[in-house]
């Protein structure tokens, strides 16, 4: 049978590391190097077979979605990455599964530049919780809590991809084959915008990613900024792969609501605007002064919305 530190050293002992690990896999902890002059930016994300991703999910996927949707909390803080530690709980050591898994990680790694430094391997119901580490220059961090009225509204790429990507998975929308490999890899694969996040810096007043959907992330700055926001309907920027398939209701409902994006959503004031739409960001909003978060239609007359975004209680 596999055991715990052989199955470390099978699976998960890199050959290299880069300059900023003085120590990685193998030790009681990582130490890492920051560059001259940065802060550290620290992020935990868990994932929970059955929550988060489906029982049947490929290993090799599944591997660059946890890695992904943990990265981009870095990302939202303007940070570049450093690397990850990772806690995994199997619930047996299939070795097909492991070195599949392995497999995923070490490119989704390489893709990001983000090593494994670390971690920890445990038995039981499989669960995947990884600890990104980034570094920001001092006091260049992208905050949730810098927003100002007057600011626009973006967010970087499509909305509504996750929702309607996980709706596929569970046999709840129809779409052509293109369609289908497109959400694939939106949802094992999102799109991590480190470079916009590194643009955005002495750009870009706030910043979160949208991970539980573009209302509820939102309103999280709204609510540490003090300031209230408003979206324009008609300028959500949602994917023509399966729009219409969905339909217009259902496609509004997964681009405020569905979450699992893993898009950048930030305010940044108007004078920016050219530069942020070279940038391929989409200006959906504004920011004033109060609080709360209102939709309009193409007339600006406020929509009924009873979309709010993911729970886990």
């Amino acid at each position: 049978m596999l055991g715990e530190f052989e199955l470390i050293r099978r699976y998960f002992t890199p050959s290299a590391l880069p300059a900023q690990v003085i120590t990685g896999v193998g030790d009681d902890c990582a130490v890492l190097r920051l560059p001259p002059g940065c802060d550290m930016a620290i992020s935990v994300d868990t994932q929970v077979c059955g929550v988060h991703f489906p029982a049947e999910a490929d290993a090799a996927s599944l591997a660059s979605r946890v890695l992904r949707c943990a990265a981009s909390d870095l990302a939202a803080m303007g940070a570049e990455p450093l690397g990850f530690t990772l806690a995994l709980t199997l619930p047996q050591a299939d070795e097909q599964w492991l070195q599949a898994f392995a497999s995923g990680l070490q490119q989704a790694a390489a893709d990001l530049r983000c090593p494994l430094v670390g971690g920890d391997t445990t038995k039981g119901p499989l669960t995947l919780s990884v600890q990104v580490h980034g570094s920001v220059p001092a006091g260049a961090a992208l905050l949730r809590s810098g927003a100002q009225p007057g600011d626009e509204v973006w967010v970087s790429g499509t909305l509504g991809d996750g929702a309607a990507a996980l709706a596929l998975l569970q046999g709840r929308l129809a779409v052509d084959a293109a369609a289908g490999a497109y959400l694939h890899s939106r949802f094992y694969q999102p799109a991590i915008d480190f470079p916009l996040a590194l643009a955005l810096r002495g750009m870009a007043h706030s910043c979160i990613d949208v991970s539980d959907g573009l209302l509820a992330d939102l309103g999280h700055i709204c609510h540490a900024s003090g300031v209230a926001a408003r979206i324009r309907q008609a300028d959500l920027p949602l994917s023509a792969h399966w729009r219409a398939a969905a339909g217009d209701t259902q496609a509004l409902q997964w681009a405020l609501a569905g979450g699992d994006d893993y898009r950048l959503c930030f305010t940044a004031a108007p004078q920016h605007h050219a530069a942020l739409q070279a940038l391929g960001a989409s200006c959906i909003g504004d920011i004033s002064a109060g609080s709360g978060i209102v939709v309009v239609d193409a007339r600006g007359v406020p929509c009924e919305i009873t979309a709010t975004g993911f729970r886990h209680f």
